[in-house]
């Protein structure tokens, strides 16, 4: 079946709800792109890269802090191959794919489908910065620590992404960067890396914590990522609308093998709140009909398989501050417009 590709009208409210972010103060400015599978694409954009970067609007190749798209854009599809390579098992506990621990880990025996779906029960709060000094292997110290609940129920943390991480790393024999790297480079993804990246006009700089300090840019704004050395499979990715949007129609090519695991991902596994579950990493909607996921910094990635549309957003809404509430009208219309016919 042919994609349904985006009317006029869908575009024009998309524009309308960016502009609205950006004269709201919501963003410095922002991309919006809707495609299709059929590589159909429309570009929005809004506002400048920030006030640092000059008076030039965002590009299709302005890179911008994921956040917790790292989780689907590099964590996800690397599991979705070791899957694959029968290298994990989504049953089997993570300990299994982790250096050997010693002593009581009850987070080790979470399995991969546990944390892909935030149902293991893991302690929510994770604060990398308390193990500083601590010779013990990072695997170790996360699941040396008690639960919060017994697994079953869902809680978004970050703390099992982390874990999946180390044991993709582990199972490799090698980096998480390199893994993550040669994938961006299979599916054509040449702008997406691991941060920090140079400060340059082309790159969205994010938060200023502190007054009359120098404003993140550059850097992962995650502390966990930050502490990690920028390179970590909850967050740290920096990428670009472009890149997203080719990602998306990857994903959405039913000839393309990570279509499978997208498929799998989308049956609900946890509910979160009346109409929408938790698949294995991805946010479910309408049926199953859309999944989705969002960055803390302002970004978002939506993909509706049955009508093979996406919508990618780019934002560095962060820059104001907690940018979550500002950015729920465009997110909500992202939703709404791939169900639309």
């Amino acid at each position: 079946m042919s994609p349904t590709p985006f009317t006029r009208t869908d575009i024009q409210a998309l524009r309308d709800a960016l502009d609205t972010l950006v004269t709201t103060q919501g963003s410095p400015g922002g991309i919006v792109v809707c495609g299709t599978s059929a590589g159909q694409r429309h570009t929005i954009t809004a506002g400048v890269v920030a006030p640092e970067c000059g008076d030039a609007p965002p590009t299709e190749h302005t890179a911008y802090d994921a956040a917790s798209l790292t989780k689907v854009v590099a964590t996800w599809p690397l599991i979705g191959r070791a899957l694959d390579t029968r290298l994990l098992d989504l049953d089997t506990p993570v300990g299994a794919y982790l250096p050997p621990i010693t002593g009581d880990a009850p987070g080790a025996d979470a399995t991969i489908r546990q944390l892909l779906t935030h149902t293991g029960g893991l302690r929510a709060e994770t604060r990398l910065d308390r193990y500083r000094g601590d010779p013990t292997p990072l695997a170790e110290l996360l699941c040396r620590e008690p639960l919060d609940e017994p697994p079953g129920r869902h809680r978004y943390l970050n703390r099992g992404f982390i874990l999946l991480g180390l044991a993709l790393a582990h199972i490799h024999r090698r980096p998480l960067h390199e893994l993550a790297t040669e994938l961006w480079t299979d599916l054509g993804m040449t702008d997406t890396t691991y941060g920090p990246v140079t400060r340059n006009p082309h790159v969205a700089p994010t938060e200023q914590r502190l007054t009359g300090a120098p404003r993140i840019w550059g850097g992962v704004h995650d502390d966990n990522a930050a502490l990690l050395g920028g390179t970590a499979s909850h967050a740290g990715t920096f990428t670009t609308a472009n890149d997203l949007a080719g990602y998306a129609e990857h994903l959405l090519d039913p000839e393309h093998p990570l279509h499978t695991w997208l498929t799998t991902s989308r049956t609900p596994h946890a509910p979160v709140e009346p109409g929408l579950d938790r698949g294995l990493a991805w946010l479910v909607a309408d049926d199953g009909n859309v999944v989705y996921h969002h960055g803390w910094t302002g970004t978002s990635l939506y993909l509706a398989p049955t009508t093979g549309r996406y919508v990618t957003i780019c934002t560095n809404a962060v820059y104001h501050g907690p940018p979550s509430p500002r950015l729920a009208p465009l997110r909500t219309l992202a939703r709404k417009t791939l169900t639309t016919t």
